[in-house]
């Protein structure tokens, strides 16, 4: 599962990739600089896994990971090929969220695509390019299946209605992700058409450092703006992220933090939203060997979450030992927590919670 970062050039968009992979993808003050999609594994940051690693004492800890894209600014008339249009919609469609940067600060020193700050233009710039090629995909596949639909097959029916729905939708300059399937039947062919405005969003106002705890006028249009969307909008000074980053010790960066008045980095508080926005939650192993945080999706039953660990234990799935987080915590080891009856055996139709500590039991 990976969450494409986009945006215009010159946004702050491989800076922001850079902070939060500490991959050194190439930044500089033109358009076009990210040409191929940089890709980083993101160590998800959880305090519960810290809180594990204290309690269990492992010889190694191994965290939940997100992959974020950096992908090419696009311009307007993306959508037929303008800038890196094409290939900035091919890498955009393989990402299942996307995290939308906005610039939302004033430097006359770094270009602004367009001439001034506008975020709102911005992302109508974005949502219309990708709008436009979702249309040209819609009415493509309605062209296809019209003619099956003529015929009276059903499938071919439920599937036309749909995708009449979808275009209305987007020729009202409104995302796919608006449209609400109505039964697992349009959930699956929602699925399959691949849309790019269907995919979950998140906004990334990047501000100047003075902004980085309340936001600004800047931040106060996006919200208001995208009210209406159930998108997150994150406020993040991606500048001053950039040189937390560069500090080399733990307490240099708590007292740059502490001094712009925040808690933790803006880059966590994103990572986990992007998380989130996968629709990606976390169980644990907890043994002496080893700790580790493994990503599921939410909604997975316990063979599933078996099977992330190897396939063998999904196939030969026996059942699962559980402990809430809560409880290994609060008795302070599995040991503890199995002697106060919190300890539970479930099997197959077990759905996983988020922060469940598990074994599992398999024969193959």
């Amino acid at each position: 599962m990976k969450a494409g970062i986009v945006g215009l050039p010159n946004v702050g968009k491989s800076t922001l990739f850079n902070c939060l992979s500490n991959a050194k993808a190439q930044s500089a003050n033109f358009p076009f600089c990210t040409i191929e999609p940089n890709i980083g594994v993101v160590n998800v940051p959880d305090p519960r896994i810290e809180k594990l690693e204290e309690l269990v004492k492992p010889e190694r800890v191994q965290m939940a990971t997100v992959d974020i894209v950096d992908i090419a600014g696009l311009v307007k008339g993306a959508s037929k090929g303008e800038g890196l249009g094409n290939q900035f919609l091919g890498n955009i469609r393989e990402c299942n969220a996307i995290i939308h940067v906005l610039r939302c600060f004033d430097n006359d020193n770094i270009v602004h695509v367009d001439g001034n700050v506008n975020p709102i233009r911005d992302k109508e710039t974005i949502d219309i390019e990708l709008q436009l090629k979702d249309l040209e995909t819609v009415e493509k596949r309605l062209e296809k299946v019209n003619r099956a639909a003529k015929t009276g097959n059903k499938e071919a029916q439920t599937e036309k209605a749909l995708l009449d729905r979808i275009r209305e939708s987007l020729l009202q300059a409104k995302s796919a992700r608006t449209i609400t399937p109505q039964g697992n039947d349009e959930e699956i062919l929602m699925e399959s058409f691949q849309l790019i405005t269907a995919k979950p969003v998140l906004y990334v106002c990047n501000v100047d450092e003075d902004s980085a705890v309340n936001g600004n006028k800047y931040v106060d249009q996006v919200r208001e703006l995208v009210k209406d969307e159930d998108a997150e909008v994150i406020i993040l000074s991606v500048g001053a992220e950039a040189d937390i980053t560069e500090l080399e010790s733990y307490e240099e960066r708590q007292v740059f933090l502490e001094d712009m008045g925040l808690q933790e980095p803006g880059a966590s508080v994103l990572i986990r939203a992007a998380y989130k926005l996968l629709k990606q939650q976390t169980y644990f192993t907890a043994g002496v060997k080893e700790v580790r945080a493994w990503t599921i999706n939410i909604g997975a039953t316990a063979p599933q979450a078996a099977g992330v660990i190897h396939t063998d234990f999904e196939k030969g799935f026996i059942r699962a030992e559980v402990i809430s987080y809560e409880d290994f915590v609060h008795y302070g080891s599995e040991a503890k927590a199995k002697e106060a009856g919190k300890f539970k055996v479930e099997g197959k139709e077990y759905i996983v919670k988020d922060g469940d500590v598990m074994h599992f039991r398999f024969n193959v």
